[in-house]
């Protein structure tokens, strides 16, 4: 038994000594591998600070070899922003230079757009009522340009007939002016007055050279007027008879991708300028006709006439109204007095705020969404760009624009989500062609023809 337990006791010893052994051996083997993991990270930490210092260098290099790279990022942003404005810049100035070449063109063909709006419901009247096309189209346009004709002789032969009278009116309104002047409380002297007329005579007299060259330059300006009521007829004509055709023509010269989206802004761009101008003829109807009546009850000469250049100058918004009513008082102060021009300047002031606080928004306000400021610098652009003509054109093509810009915003926001949402599938899915739906008539939707 004691040589068992001996054996046992040995073997005991024997087990405990190669455990320690292979726990010895495994804790080498870790220490081991711990060190050559560390000796691993530090020669990769040293080959990545080498790379670093390696790119640093060749940067270094770089920025020294290309003077661009060492430009802020701020600044080259700049850069690329200044030089897209400054071809936009002179596109915008390329355009301008065109449109002022051929402004004659130009403006005759804007006119004759809005004197088509104005004449096209009634050639889709007619053509409802049985008769053809060019048949409607010949009665409009010649019963149109008679009223026009006979308007204008009207307002010749009014000045003419009442000339005289005038003449006559103004000389006794200049002495009555100069008499309220003298008793009035500004102080003014006879003898200023005096020197008034004196400096005005030697400034027409100073001058008398200057307005010989204007009266030779009015011959020609006659003959542009001329030239661009004929270019603006026989636009009128075209465009009332083969609207339609020229819009489809001239949708043909854009793109493929582009045309589905002027396809739709055409007839709202058409529906905006029909409204307006149907809009800004009545607005001036009742302007004239209000203001003419007050001028004729105040006993102020030749209300026929002013009636009608404040009828036209109600298309000049805001500025043309105002125009209008200083040339009014004016005349009524230079022909019957100041109490009569104030008089004047009352039914001038109760109209235009009618006009725009009930007329203009009631009318107008779904055709016109425009700033008031956005017309005032129109208007401006518009008469520097082509006088008195590129005034009367500016708002209507502002709001027309507006109308379009603001279509092809809401398609191509449209096209961007039916592009986004997944279409359907499976059992539901059918494949639907494009349906063209055609315009109704041929009137404020349709577009001109």
């Amino acid at each position: 038994m004691s040589e068992k337990r001996q054996w046992g006791a040995g073997f005991a010893t024997e087990l405990a000594k190669i455990a320690g052994r292979v726990e010895e051996a495994r804790l080498a083997a870790r220490a081991s591998a711990e060190a050559e993991a560390a000796e691993k990270a530090e020669q990769a930490e040293q080959e990545r600070r080498q790379a670093a210092k390696a790119a640093a260098a060749s940067r270094r290099g770089a920025g020294q070899g290309d003077p661009a790279a060492a430009v802020p990022w701020s600044m080259r942003v700049a850069a690329e922003v200044g030089w897209r404005l400054l071809v936009l810049a002179g596109t915008v100035w390329v355009l301008m230079r065109a449109i002022d070449a051929i402004r004659l063109v130009v403006l005759s063909f804007m006119v004759a757009l809005l004197i088509t709006a104005l004449l096209q419901p009634f050639v889709g009247r007619l053509k409802r009522a049985g008769l053809s096309r060019g048949l409607a189209t010949a009665i409009v346009f010649v019963s149109g340009f008679i009223v026009m004709g006979l308007v204008g002789w009207f307002v010749v032969w009014q000045v003419m007939e009442n000339i005289d009278n005038l003449s006559s009116s103004l000389q006794d309104g200049i002495t009555e002016l100069k008499k309220w002047l003298l008793n009035s409380p500004f102080h003014v002297t006879e003898d200023q007055i005096n020197q008034i007329a004196k400096n005005l005579q030697d400034a027409i007299g100073t001058n008398a050279k200057d307005l010989t060259n204007a009266g030779l330059e009015g011959v020609t300006v006659i003959v542009e007027l001329l030239t661009g009521i004929l270019l603006a007829a026989f636009s009128t004509l075209f465009l009332l008879y083969d609207g339609r055709n020229i819009w489809e023509w001239t949708l043909k010269m854009f793109p493929v991708g582009a045309r589905a989206g002027l396809s739709g802004a055409g007839p709202r761009a058409w529906r905006t300028l029909t409204l307006y101008v149907r809009g800004t003829v009545i607005v001036a109807l009742i302007d004239a006709i209000c203001i003419g009546i007050g001028i004729y009850v105040f006993g102020v000469p030749m209300a026929v006439p002013l009636a009608v250049v404040i009828f036209l100058a109600a298309f000049i918004p805001l500025v043309g109204a105002v125009a209008s009513g200083v040339i009014a008082v004016i005349v009524a102060l230079v022909t019957v007095g100041p109490v009569t021009a104030l008089g004047v300047l009352g039914v001038v002031l109760l109209v235009q705020q009618i006009e725009g606080h009930v007329l203009q928004p009631f009318i107008l306000g779904r055709a016109v969404r425009v700033h008031p400021l956005a017309v005032i610098l129109s208007v401006a652009c518009g008469s520097l760009v082509g006088g008195i003509g590129g005034a009367v054109v500016a708002v209507p093509m502002v709001a027309v624009a507006n109308t379009v810009i603001g279509y092809l915003r809401s398609y191509t926001h449209e096209e961007e989500l039916a592009a986004a949402e997944p279409g359907p599938h499976g059992a539901t899915a059918v494949e639907l062609a494009p349906v063209e739906v055609a315009p109704e008539g041929a009137g404020a939707e349709a577009g001109p023809g």
